[in-house]
């Protein structure tokens, strides 16, 4: 599967690394969206996105509950301008795996969680982008008065 994330513009990019918070979309074992606010990570060379959470979050059951194939969207936006990331997700366990998604967090969103030895990721594989994501423009003061 080709990098869908290395062809994206640096606008695009940048958006995702500033600081806004997120929403996951997870779908429970019924087939109903659960949506809800995260903070996210991307690795546009990795072609994945992170969000770290304790283990007995609905979203993460909710992963594990896709078996393996569990389509999940992140969506961040801020005015006219968005990005909604899609793919498949799982729960890594692994201390080096999770210590390293910390890290990411802290350096997008300026602050390191607290040790939580029940923390996992959720590792979002991306497979498809959509969005747009142009700087805004700046605003003009109203010339008529």
């Amino acid at each position: 599967m080709s990098n869908v994330m290395l062809n994206q513009p640096d606008s695009y990019m940048e958006f995702l690394s500033e600081y806004h918070l997120c929403t996951l979309t997870t779908l429970r074992p019924d087939g109903r969206p659960h949506v809800v606010p995260v903070g996210v990570t991307v690795d546009a060379v990795e072609g994945v996105a992170r969000i770290i959470t304790r283990k007995s979050s609905r979203k993460v059951a909710n992963v594990l509950a896709g078996d393996g194939e569990a389509r999940v969207a992140v969506c961040q936006v801020d005015g006219g301008r968005w990005a909604t990331l899609e793919g498949v997700a799982e729960v890594c366990t692994d201390a080096a795996a999770v210590e390293d998604a910390v890290a990411r967090y802290g350096e997008r969103y300026g602050r390191t969680p607290a040790p939580d030895p029940e923390r996992v990721v959720i590792r979002i594989s991306i497979e498809r982008v959509m969005g747009h994501a142009v700087p805004p423009r700046p605003r003009v003061a109203n010339a008529a008065a």
